[in-house]
């Protein structure tokens, strides 16, 4: 018999699975549960967007596409991102379409980590930066976050944890699973710890337009920092585009020269009638995305005030849309409160070690769900508190 332990590649056999699917295959089991543990939308993608990647294949654009995307899609990209966020990228040069912001980061991290760096990972952080990070022979360095500084990175923690390895820095705001943000002067504290390094900054900014009475400001966008930065963005989750898998990353030139060999390599392009639903998205789509936060904001409010009044203690989200109590007082740990919430009640959420051990005591709510599934949840979740009183 083949011996597969000897073909594997021990650095992918030492990987974890992902800690936030753990409990959903449970929850299939169960025809009553609920569960609010994907971060997906639950809008479907706009209508004049699918039909944009309609007429696409009708007009026969079914082949494949340049490698980086389509020019026109790169462009609108570079006048988005110049419109919102006060960023400027070379559309020929500097802008690459990706299958997902997934592969965005996974390209960025195996482009330009090598064994025996270390990247540094601010805690609690989305499942697959450390994983992929392994994969190269890097070592993601956990920057621990703390609910007593609303879980945003500080420049003195920053400060302590470089290295002479230090090759990269995470920054993921809005983020998940917290839902915290950082604001232009938090940012240009990191920046000045940054200044006068080598260490390149992953800017992973997929829920940019997702912020709660706040502007999201880019790090690319600080001075000195756009030359040390790559900005990672999709459609995923501000167009309700899951399915349609296209994300992009832009940075200097001079580094995505290199991000592009391997994504030449590996997909050759992202797909060809997403390409064209993105473009009218960039084009037409604002309106789209100002509905679904208005409604994300509504459900955020409610979340929030509910597990107040349970008794939770509980940091309040001002973006993405996840909300990250703190279970400690009704379990031993985020897990254990999972398991018992979805034996008891048939509810599901994320344990918030799955995203670190700083997240050990939390857990993930998302709220891309309705109203009426959050409202249901929260009696469940209700009569789960009262059962431990």
């Amino acid at each position: 018999m083949i011996d597969y332990a000897k073909i594997v590649n021990p650095i992918v056999a030492e990987v974890k699975p992902s800690g936030i699917r753990k409990y959903f295959g449970i929850a299939e089991t169960m025809p009553n549960a609920i569960s609010l543990g994907v971060g997906e939308p639950d809008f479907v993608t706009p209508k004049h967007i699918m039909e944009a990647g309609i007429a696409s294949l009708h007009a026969g654009k079914t082949g494949y596409t340049a490698n980086n995307g389509l020019i026109a899609l790169r462009r609108e990209i570079s006048k988005y991102l110049e419109r919102r966020f006060s960023l400027s990228y070379d559309p020929e040069a500097e802008v690459v379409c990706t299958v997902g912001g997934s592969e965005a980061i996974d390209l960025a991290i195996r482009a330009f980590l090598t064994p025996g760096d270390e990247f540094l990972v601010p805690e609690p952080a989305f499942v697959a930066y450390a994983p992929l990070a392994a994969v190269t022979g890097a070592k993601a360095v956990p920057l621990p976050t703390y609910k007593k500084d609303s879980f945003k990175v500080m420049p003195a923690a920053l400060k302590a944890a470089i290295t002479p390895k230090t090759k990269m820095l995470l920054l993921s705001y809005p983020n998940n699973p917290t839902g915290g943000i950082m604001t232009r002067t938090e940012l240009q504290a990191l920046a000045d710890v940054l200044k006068g390094t080598n260490i390149l900054v992953l800017s992973d900014e997929i829920y940019a337009e997702m912020t709660y009475g706040f502007n999201h400001t880019s790090f690319a966008s600080l001075p000195g920092m756009r030359e040390r930065t790559l900005v990672v963005s999709g459609f995923s989750k501000a167009f309700a585009m899951t399915g349609w898998r296209l994300g992009y990353c832009c940075g200097p030139k001079e580094l995505m020269v290199y991000f592009a060999r391997l994504h030449q390599y590996a997909l050759m392009c992202a797909s060809t009638p997403s390409q064209y639903a993105a473009i009218e998205a960039m084009q037409h789509g604002a309106d789209d995305v100002k509905y679904m936060v208005e409604q994300y904001d509504e459900r955020r409010k409610y979340l929030y005030k509910r597990l107040l009044e349970l008794g939770f203690d509980c940091f309040e989200p001002q973006g993405a849309f996840y909300i990250f109590p703190d279970v400690s007082m009704y379990a031993k740990d985020g897990g254990a409160f999972v398991e018992a919430l979805l034996h008891e009640q048939e509810l599901a959420v994320v344990p918030g070690d799955a995203f670190g051990e700083s997240g050990k005591n939390h857990v993930r709510i998302s709220y891309a769900y309705s109203m009426d599934q959050l409202k249901e949840a929260m009696r469940r979740l209700e009569k789960f508190v009262a059962s431990r009183k």
